[in-house]
């Protein structure tokens, strides 16, 4: 990549961070040219902090750190986007984007998907989705089958509506558990169906 460093007095490049496999913006740091060599030398996306005038790998301090997937250069070359992986909570506040949960308005789903892999990773003790995780996944798979047979009765008896759609939001929220469990991720079995569709 030819980026021009030139193009702003301070040297520095602004970053754009999209999650890898959303799409949904994470955050924004600037970088030089070495901010740039150290993060494709150490696959964890690194800074040039303005503030503390030296490189700052994300996650340094707080162990969350983003994983590289991939850089690109806008048409201007002084824009880079970085497409990474996070480990934890982006923003210093905690959560896991800078710009607030509205960033993912539109497609909870995925915000579920990002979240489900943030806590499987925490300790058993302080999460349900971590607790479940260390059991395996023969009781995820398990789990699933109990949502599905709770919603069909749910359904056959002609319930209420209320314990019907929970019992639906239970199967679906155990159902992103055990593909997060089998590797595989929401986008990709929305893929197969589009391409369905299209024949």
């Amino acid at each position: 990549m030819n980026i021009d460093f030139k193009k702003y007095s301070d040297g520095l490049v602004p970053a754009i961070v999209q999650d890898y496999n959303t799409s949904k913006v994470l955050m924004l740091g600037f970088m030089n040219d070495e901010a740039v060599k150290k993060t494709e030398s150490s696959g964890m996306v690194t800074f040039f902090s303005r503030t503390k005038k030296r490189l700052w790998t994300k996650g340094e301090e707080s162990g969350n750190h983003l994983m590289l997937k991939q850089m690109m250069l806008d048409c201007d070359q002084d824009t880079l986007l970085i497409k990474a992986q996070p480990t934890g909570p982006v923003c210093h506040t905690g959560a896991d984007t800078c710009f607030t949960e509205k960033n993912h308005k539109d497609d909870f789903l995925f915000y579920l998907e990002e979240i489900i892999n943030l806590r499987k990773q925490v300790s058993p003790d302080e999460s349900y989705v971590a607790k479940l995780f260390s059991k395996g996944i023969n009781k995820i798979a398990q789990k699933v089958g109990e949502e599905a047979v709770e919603l069909v009765i749910e359904a056959k008896d002609n319930n209420n509506e209320e314990l019907f759609l929970n019992e639906a939001a239970d199967l679906l929220f155990h159902y992103l558990l055990l593909l997060n469990a089998r590797g595989a991720n929401l986008q990709q079995v929305i893929s197969i169906l589009q391409q369905r569709h299209s024949k």
